[in-house]
């Protein structure tokens, strides 16, 4: 038996969700907006991720719950993760200017026994 190769896999787009809740016993509610990826029983939170086509109706659906007492959205998609500008190069360590200077001061490493 073959396997087609030319048949992709799509990465649809999604996005995280923290659902703080008054009870568990309702999850399964839950389930239906999205994949349960994490449930903490004893904080009582759920965190799912949401499809990001559909991510400002289901939200806005999660949040009129009766059992839910608050959201948190994941702004890890908002967030700039491409650091290779930055790493080894002088705007890595750059700083806004406000006047103070850093001076380097050399450090003598004493053992214990020798206080």
């Amino acid at each position: 038996m073959e396997v087609d190769q030319t048949a992709g896999f799509e990465i649809n787009p999604r996005r995280g969700l923290v659902v703080w809740v008054y009870s568990l016993k309702q999850l399964k509610n839950l389930k239906r907006y999205g994949f349960v990826y994490y449930v903490s029983r004893k904080m009582k939170y759920v965190y799912l991720y949401l499809d990001e086509e559909r991510y400002e109706e289901n939200l806005a659906k999660i949040q009129k719950l009766h059992f839910v007492r608050s959201v948190e959205p994941s702004y890890r998609p908002d967030v700039e993760m491409n650091f290779a500008d930055k790493i080894g190069t002088k705007a890595a360590y750059q700083e806004v200017d406000e006047g103070f200077e850093v001076e380097e001061l050399s450090t003598r490493i004493r053992l214990a026994e020798n206080v």
